[in-house]
C-alpha cells in the first residue's frame, strides 16, 4: 500500500509521507490505538482537520494519529447551566451550530473556525471576543508521557492568547474530549467586538438571540474572507499566519497614534495588528510573495499555497514577510500555524515542532 502524504490530511495541501497513518473514528477504540503505537519512535503526530498546521515536505518518519472521534453529549449542571461534550474530532463549526439551535450561549462567536473541538483548546481559538477557554471547563486527554488518560480542569490547560499547556508541551497530549459549560438562554452573551457589533446594527454590550450572532459572525467572516472554502481560490491556506504582536503601553500609544489597531487581551496583555505591519512592509490581499505563494485575495494575514509550491517555499515566504516587518519596525512576528518536522527559519521565533 502507497504511504498516505500528510498534504492529504492538511488545509494547506504540502507534506510528505507519513510511515504510519492510524485514523481513530470511535472513541472506544482510541485505547487499543494508543498502544499499537510504538513510542521507540517519539511521540505520535495527531492531527483533527489539519487545519492550521504546516508538513514537512521530508514527512514524517513514524505514527500519524487522525482523529475522526464525533458526538456530543449533555450533563444538566443547574437551572442554567449545561454541561456539553464533544469529542475531539467533532468539528467545532459543527459543535457551534448545534449550541446555536439549542439556544446555548458560549461559543456562538467562534462560528466558521476551521478544525475540531478537540484541537481547539490547543491553540485556544477564539474569535470576536470570545475564546474557547471561556467557557471550557475540562478536558480528557492521552497523556504520552505515562500511557494512561488524564482530566485537567480549565485552570490546568495553562490557557493564554492563542495558547495553551498543549501547544507548549508539544507531542506529550492527545485530547481525547471537551466539556464546556454553557448558558441555556436565547440571548447571546454582550457583544464585545467592534466588527461584530456593525455587522448586526448593534451596539457594543448588546445580547441579540444566539443564533442571529452565529449568523452575523459567519457573514462578517465571510466578507472578510475569514471563511475556508474548500473549493474556492483560496482553499490551500492556514488561516492567519501570524500572532498579533505584544507591545508595551509605550509602544501601544505609538503605534496607536500612527494607526496600527491595538487591543488588550483576555489576559490583559496589549497587542498589535500583525496585519497592520505587514501592510506597513508593503504586502497586500492577493499580492505575489514567493514563487507558489501569496496573500489571500480578502486578506493579507492569509497565505495562500498555489500548486508550485512547498512547504520549504512555504515558510520562505513567511520568513521573508517577517524579517521586512522586523527590519521596518523592530517587531518580531511570531508563527501560528503548528509545524510538523519543519526546520524555522532564524528569523522566527519557535522550534522545530511536532503537535
Amino acid at each position: 500500500m502507497a504511504p498516505i502524504s500528510l498534504a492529504s490530511l492538511t488545509t494547506l495541501r504540502l507534506g510528505g509521507p507519513a510511515e504510519r497513518v492510524l485514523t481513530v473514528s470511535d472513541p472506544a477504540d482510541w485505547a487499543e490505538a494508543a498502544r499499537s503505537v510504538d513510542q521507540r519512535e517519539g511521540m505520535p503526530v495527531v492531527l483533527g482537520h489539519g487545519s492550521n498546521v504546516i508538513a514537512s515536505d521530508a514527512g514524517h518518519p513514524g505514527t500519524v494519529v487522525v482523529m475522526r472521534t464525533r458526538g456530543i453529549t449533555t450533563t444538566r449542571v443547574d437551572e442554567n447551566t449545561v454541561a456539553v461534550t464533544a469529542q475531539a474530532g467533532h468539528p467545532l463549526t459543527d459543535l457551534v451550530a448545534w449550541a446555536a439551535a439549542e439556544h446555548l450561549a458560549g461559543i456562538e462567536c467562534l462560528a466558521g473556525i476551521p478544525g475540531t473541538a478537540g484541537a481547539a483548546p490547543v491553540q485556544n481559538a477564539g474569535a470576536y471576543g470570545q475564546q474557547i477557554a471561556d467557557t471550557l471547563d475540562h478536558i480528557t486527554a492521552w497523556d504520552w508521557q505515562t500511557n494512561r488518560p488524564r482530566t485537567l480542569p480549565a485552570q490546568a490547560c495553562r490557557f493564554h492568547y492563542r495558547q495553551s499547556r498543549f501547544k507548549a508541551e508539544p507531542g506529550r497530549w492527545t485530547i481525547l474530549t471537551v466539556t464546556l459549560h454553557l448558558t441555556r438562554c436565547a440571548q447571546a452573551e454582550p457583544v464585545t467586538y467592534q466588527h461584530l457589533a456593525d455587522e448586526l446594527g448593534l451596539p457594543l454590550g448588546a445580547r441579540p438571540p444566539v443564533r442571529e450572532v452565529t449568523a452575523a459572525v459567519l457573514a462578517n467572516r465571510r466578507r472578510r474572507g475569514l471563511l475556508l472554502d474548500p473549493l474556492g481560490p483560496d482553499a490551500r491556506q492556514v488561516g492567519s499566519v501570524f500572532l498579533n504582536p505584544p507591545v508595551s503601553s509605550a509602544d501601544s500609544a505609538r503605534w496607536s497614534a500612527a494607526g496600527c489597531p491595538v487591543h488588550t487581551t483576555s489576559d490583559g496583555q496589549l497587542r498589535a495588528s500583525a496585519a497592520w505591519f505587514l501592510e506597513q512592509a508593503g504586502y497586500g490581499p492577493a499580492q505575489f510573495v514567493l514563487a507558489g505563494v501569496r496573500c489571500s485575495a480578502r486578506r493579507t494575514l492569509t497565505l495562500t499555497a498555489e500548486a508550485a509550491c512547498t512547504a520549504a517555499v512555504f515558510t520562505a515566504a513567511l520568513d521573508q514577510m517577517a524579517t521586512r516587518v522586523l527590519l521596518g519596525s523592530g517587531i518580531l512576528l511570531s508563527v501560528e500555524p503548528v509545524q510538523i518536522d519543519v526546520q524555522v527559519p532564524p528569523t522566527l521565533p519557535g522550534r522545530v515542532r511536532k503537535c
